[in-house]
C-alpha cells in the first residue's frame, strides 16, 4: 500500500490523489487502506516517514570513512543521487509536494533535512579536522557550507530528473566540480576571501529648506467715486 501511495502522490501531488486509485495499484479494497491508515493525511504522512529515512539512510551507508575527504563527498553524493533517480516519486513527494501541503508534512520533511545537513557538517568537519590537524573553521562557517551544499544537492537532484540522460554520476560530478574547488582550497587552509575596500565615506546630506510660502497679492485700492 505505502509503494502504491508514494507512486500516486509522487506523480500527482496531494490534493489530486485520489485513495481509489491508491488502492487500486495496490490491489486492495479502499475499506482496507482505511483500516490499516485512518485517513489520507495518515497515509501520507507514513509515506513522508517511510521515504524520509530511506533517504538518509542511503546517504550515510553511502559514505565510507576510510577514504579522503573528496572521496568522502563523491561517494555520499554518488549515495544520494542513485537514490533520488532510483526513487523519482519518492523525492518528488519529499521535495516537492510535502513541504507545499501543510506545516505538518513541512516538518517532517525539515526534520529529515537537518539529519542530513548535520550528517554532512560533520563530515566537512572532519574533513577540515584531518587536513589541518589543528582546525580554524567557525562552526557557522562549517553549518552554511553543509547548507550550501545540501541546497545545490536537491536543486540538482530535480534538474537530473526533469533532464534525459543525465546518470546518478554525472551528477554527482557536476556537483563535485561546482563545490570542491572551494572546499578543496579550504581543506589546505586556503580560503577565498573577499577583496579589501576602502570604507564608504559619509556624504553630509543637505536638507532642502522649503520655499517661503507666497505671500498674497494685495488688494487693488478702491477708486474713489467722483462727486458730481
Amino acid at each position: 500500500m505505502l509503494d502504491a501511495a508514494v507512486s500516486v502522490f509522487g506523480r500527482r501531488g496531494y490534493m489530486a490523489a485520489s485513495m481509489d486509485e491508491i488502492a487500486e495499484l495496490a490491489g486492495v479494497s479502499k475499506p482496507l487502506v482505511y483500516l490499516y491508515l485512518n485517513s489520507k493525511d495518515d497515509l501520507f504522512s507514513a509515506c513522508i516517514g517511510r521515504e524520509a529515512r530511506a533517504l538518509t539512510e542511503a546517504v550515510r551507508a553511502g559514505v565510507r570513512p576510510g577514504l579522503s575527504a573528496d572521496g568522502q563527498l563523491w561517494s555520499g553524493l554518488r549515495a544520494f543521487f542513485s537514490h533520488t533517480a532510483r526513487h523519482p516519486d519518492a523525492w518528488r513527494m519529499l521535495h516537492l509536494h510535502a513541504r507545499t501541503h501543510g506545516e505538518r508534512f513541512a516538518a517532517e520533511v525539515a526534520a529529515m533535512r537537518a539529519e542530513i545537513v548535520a550528517f554532512v557538517t560533520q563530515l566537512i568537519a572532519a574533513a577540515a579536522r584531518d587536513a589541518h590537524r589543528d582546525p580554524h573553521l567557525p562552526e557557522g562557517e562549517v553549518a552554511g557550507l553543509a547548507e550550501a551544499l545540501v541546497g545545490a544537492a536537491e536543486s540538482l537532484a530535480d534538474w537530473a530528473g526533469a533532464t534525459e540522460g543525465v546518470t546518478a554520476k554525472q551528477a554527482a560530478a557536476t556537483l563535485m566540480n561546482f563545490a570542491w574547488a572551494g572546499l578543496g582550497d579550504l581543506m589546505t587552509g586556503r580560503p577565498w576571501t573577499p577583496p579589501e575596500e576602502p570604507e564608504p565615506v559619509p556624504v553630509p546630506v543637505s536638507v532642502p529648506v522649503p520655499d517661503p510660502a507666497p505671500r498674497a497679492a494685495p488688494s487693488p485700492a478702491p477708486v474713489a467715486q467722483g462727486a458730481g
